[in-house]
């Protein structure tokens, strides 16, 4: 049975020296102890976090990143103009490429501190939009992939019919998203098939947006048993058409029409005035943030003060994987609301004074409510998902406890994790994923093909 011998962890009750953590065959931790003597256990002699989970992933997109930046023509460029790109990149993709760029991807977030993911899939079908034999084909490959790389896994297949708010036509470039209600039940089903009586992963659902379903279709998602994603406020002309058909905001009318609680992520709800932001905060939902990829995309800043104020929950995640660093996602947070607001320490609180630790606990409680995994802490019943900090890096040497999370989270551009250990096993020694070289000759044989 897995066990470890952690120097100084980060514990449920605060930080802790000398951990004994022991695990199941599962990968499932069975008791953390402190004060013990190391003994023969394997050592892990820096300081020892909880891995961190990643509520929001689209992995195809990681092959996308950085090849979309090119000014268009008129010099208006915008998330709307992005997604253009996005359509005429998915022409060639197919199942063997979408697997090694998923795996490609996951090694990277977990030699960055992500140990498990969210995947909101919604490429379903082949680029003329006709279903594979297996119409799950697409996002069981992320499946394949997390089973390779230790990579813990949350499928949420998406549900995406219309262009527009409510039951606008799609558009040609979506047309390998799209499927009526009963063809993403056949998905749903492969995926809760797939993943049952596995400890690593598990299954949701993810009605797209209000751009892509009819409230009855979210309805009949909403009824279904699991963890519920759905992207929403994203953008300020997704609120204006929200406004025009239905006479409410995107986040308003959403609380309004639907059973919305702790089992429910929004993803970005940049959008919100003050009055949804606690009204979301007091709903028990997750707010899905991906502050790369809301940069990137020029989307705004969430109104992180005014939701936490009201006692919101928050998570982090890659999205477009413009960025793939846990603690880049948490220090952009902070940083970004730095700029908006002419303040500094927006994520922390009396008892929480360092943003670091503040925005730590914050994504690994967000993050774990929204996988619907037992994941996002080292405690008994949890996934054993650790990751080590080396406090002989440059950015973290002489901090311990508090401190060293504010070095980690907001001093330099090198990462100083040394080893991350995912469901009980080693996956990255020396700040190197195990099977980096083997995901990479595979993820480079792929884009050669999608590029010729």
């Amino acid at each position: 049975m897995p066990e470890f011998h952690a120097a100084t962890a980060l514990l449920p009750t605060g930080w802790a020296a000398q951990v004994r953590i022991a695990a199941d065959a599962a990968g499932t931790i069975t008791a953390v102890t402190p004060d013990q003597p190391a003994g023969a256990l394997p050592r892990l002699s820096g300081v020892v976090l909880p891995g961190v989970p990643n509520l929001h992933s689209h992995a195809f997109q990681r092959a996308m990143a950085g090849a979309t930046e090119r000014r268009g023509a008129g010099g208006q460029d915008s998330f709307w103009t992005w997604r253009e790109t996005m359509y005429r990149f998915l022409d060639r993709l197919g199942p063997e490429e979408a697997e090694a760029i998923a795996a490609q991807l996951q090694v990277e977030l977990l030699e960055w501190g992500f140990t498990s993911l969210a995947e909101f899939h919604y490429l379903h079908h082949q680029p003329d939009g006709t279903p594979y034999a297996e119409p799950a084909e697409m996002v069981l490959r992320n499946l394949a992939a997390a089973r390779r790389t230790g990579m813990g896994l949350t499928l949420l297949p998406v549900l995406y019919r219309h262009g527009g708010i409510f039951g606008q036509p799609p558009a040609p470039g979506q047309r390998r998203f799209l499927n009526e209600l009963d063809g993403w039940q056949r998905i749903l089903a492969a995926c809760r098939a797939a993943t049952a009586g596995d400890p690593h992963s598990a299954t949701g659902m993810a009605p797209h947006s209000l751009r892509a379903v009819t409230p009855e279709m979210l309805r009949a998602v909403a009824a279904e048993p699991g963890p519920l994603h759905i992207h929403i406020a994203e953008q300020p002309r997704e609120v204006a058409e929200c406004l025009a058909a239905t006479g409410a905001r995107p986040v308003q009318w959403l609380l309004a029409n639907l059973p919305v609680d702790a089992r429910w992520c929004l993803v970005h709800a940049t959008h919100m005035t003050a009055e949804e932001a606690t009204a979301l905060a007091r709903s028990g939902a997750i707010a899905g943030l991906c502050p790369s990829t809301e940069a990137s995309l020029g989307d705004g800043f969430f109104p992180l003060a005014e939701y936490l104020a009201a006692g919101g929950g928050f998570g982090v995640g890659t999205d477009s994987h413009v960025g793939i660093s846990a603690r880049d996602e948490l220090r952009l947070l902070e940083t970004g609301q730095r700029l908006l607001r002419q303040a500094r320490a927006i994520a922390a609180s009396e008892a929480l004074p360092n943003p670091g630790r503040f925005l730590l606990e914050a994504a690994l409680a967000g993050g774990a409510a929204a996988m619907g995994r037992p994941v996002g802490a080292i405690a008994p019943g949890l996934r054993c998902d650790l990751i080590e900090l080396d406090p002989d890096h440059p950015t973290l040497i002489g901090l311990d406890g508090d401190a060293l999370l504010d070095g980690w989270v907001f001093s330099g551009q090198h990462n100083p994790i040394r080893t991350v250990i995912a469901g009980g096993r080693r996956v990255v020694e020396a700040g190197r994923h195990l099977a980096r070289e083997q995901v990479f000759g595979e993820y480079r044989r792929a884009m050669r093909r999608l590029l010729e």
